[in-house]
């Protein structure tokens, strides 16, 4: 497999995961940015116990979701029914502790990073293959539970939240516990990408988890749609892969394009494009066309 390909699918994917990582607890109005220092915190702890206390890389792995799940749900007992801008505040602090803590702890490389981490599988090929099948396999796994929680009446609760927090609690929806739900998946997630993100590279480093991410995350999930999970998977794959066809000079400039390009939809579209409505209305039009051609095919009987 051609490297170019590699690196374009790998990020890919956690580019669609990570945005589903801020899905969900934007369902319930918070922009949930701890995700971020999750990752982070979790990969670094990977990387540590894969290089130098020689742990199994899946166990690792397993490790790295367990982290980021319990910082969140830590964390959500103090922030789960906290507005939007504390939850906001909260997590661009942390990812500010975070970093500064990384910094300044020489035993995972501090400045510098951490680099050499082993091959999975032993060689550079099946390492490849490794790490994509783990990623689509989560992005399936994740698809089908977010799928789930947002037909269930855990999803309609959410629902409510967002349109009006007093309304949903007088209807006897509890929005802390809610809200410390979605909080605890969306990092226990972002735990174990952060960890799958910096073997993609077989390194880690700051660079890898600055604020910058913050911004192609949320591209990707306004531009493609915050009110459906399927926005990411459009969305994704064409505003990482597009800049790869600009000349040199351009793609350097690749998260000030996502800058404009978030504050245009923000302004003209602000559902995003791909929006419930829209969803809704190619369901009908798939089930109208299937509902024909087994009418069709009885009549022929």
């Amino acid at each position: 497999m051609p490297l170019s390909l590699y690196y374009f699918l790998s990020i890919t994917a956690v580019n669609i995961l990570m945005s589903w990582a801020l899905y969900v607890p934007y369902r319930v109005t918070q922009l949930h940015f701890i995700t971020i220092a999750n990752m982070m915190i979790s990969g670094y702890l990977a990387g540590y116990l894969v290089l130098h206390a020689h742990v199994p890389f899946i166990w690792a792995l397993l490790i790295g979701f367990a982290v980021g799940g319990i910082i969140g749900f830590i964390v959500s007992l103090f922030i789960g029914d906290a507005p939007t801008f504390s939850v906001v505040i909260v997590g661009f602090t942390s990812i500010y502790i975070t970093r500064t803590i990384v910094e300044n702890l020489p035993i995972i490389g501090g400045t510098m990073g951490m680099f050499g981490l082993p091959n999975i599988g032993g060689n550079p090929g099946t390492h490849r293959w490794i790490i994509l099948c783990i990623l689509y396999g989560l992005v399936i796994l994740c698809g089908f539970l977010i799928y789930r929680f947002d037909h269930s009446s855990i999803g309609r609760a959410a629902s409510a939240v967002f349109v009006d927090k007093e309304l949903a609690s007088s209807l006897g929806i509890d929005i802390k516990k809610l809200g410390m739900l979605v909080q605890t998946f969306s990092c226990t997630l972002a735990g174990g990408v952060g960890v799958l993100y910096g073997f993609i590279y077989r390194s880690f480093h700051l660079d890898f988890f600055g604020f910058a991410l913050i911004g192609i995350f949320m591209t990707v999930l306004f531009v493609g749609g915050y009110s459906t999970q399927w926005g990411p998977l459009i969305t994704a794959p064409i505003l990482y892969g597009l800049p790869l066809f600009f000349p040199t000079e351009v793609q350097s400039w690749r998260i000030v394009i996502y800058g404009l390009l978030l504050i245009l939809v923000l302004e003209l579209k602000p559902e995003g494009f791909i929006t419930r409505k829209f969803v809704h209305s190619l369901g009908l039009s798939f089930s109208r066309k299937r509902a024909k051609e087994i009418y069709s095919k009885e009549e022929e009987q």
